[in-house]
């Protein structure tokens, strides 16, 4: 009896002590695999969108996500910020000149790209009711833009902020016009 329950014992641990090893094999290959694409393969349906999932979660902003996806910028996007990213409609991105987006969007052109969008982008949260007149905002490329506040209107260089949405890891403000960076 006293055999029968020692025998007991030590299968019940060690079967303890597989299935442990197997859950955290199990969790670490899930980690592993998370890290190797990014912060932006975690999978969270329960928590505010990030920048990047609000831009993707609207239809009005297609262009822009297909830019960002291009630039790889994705996984950078998808951090815990905070970001204040103005980003432009798909309106905005017809304006610009026939066959620039598409020209954008090549892969000898990924460089650009990043530059352009970069320049979207700040490394703070800037909530609209912040933002004042002719103040300089530093975007991720190194260049300045400049806030422009009249009759309770908001522009970012020279294009107007006609929305925003508040994000897990910063602020979407959506403006109507692509802000190109200045010349370096």
């Amino acid at each position: 009896m006293k055999t029968t329950f020692i025998t007991l014992l030590i299968a019940s641990v060690l079967l303890g002590c597989n299935s442990d090893s197997t859950t955290q094999n199990d969790t670490s290959t899930e980690e592993s695999a998370a890290m190797a694409v990014g912060q932006s393969a975690v999978q969270d349906n329960d928590s505010q969108k990030d920048v990047v999932k609000v831009a993707a979660g609207s239809p009005d902003h297609t262009t822009l996500v297909k830019a960002v996806q291009t630039a790889g910028l994705v996984d950078a996007l998808s951090n815990a910020g905070p970001f204040t990213v103005f980003a432009p409609t798909n309106a905005a991105f017809e304006a610009l000149p026939a066959g620039t987006v598409d020209d954008l969007l090549k892969s000898e052109n990924k460089e650009k790209l990043a530059d352009i969008l970069q320049y979207h982008v700040s490394v703070a949260g800037y909530p609209l009711e912040y933002l004042q007149d002719g103040q300089k905002i530093n975007q991720v490329n190194g260049g300045d833009a400049t806030i422009t506040v009249k009759d309770g209107k908001y522009k970012i260089n020279d294009a107007n902020i006609v929305g925003t949405v508040k994000a897990s890891n910063g602020i979407v403000h959506i403006i109507d016009k692509v802000i190109l960076p200045p010349a370096k």
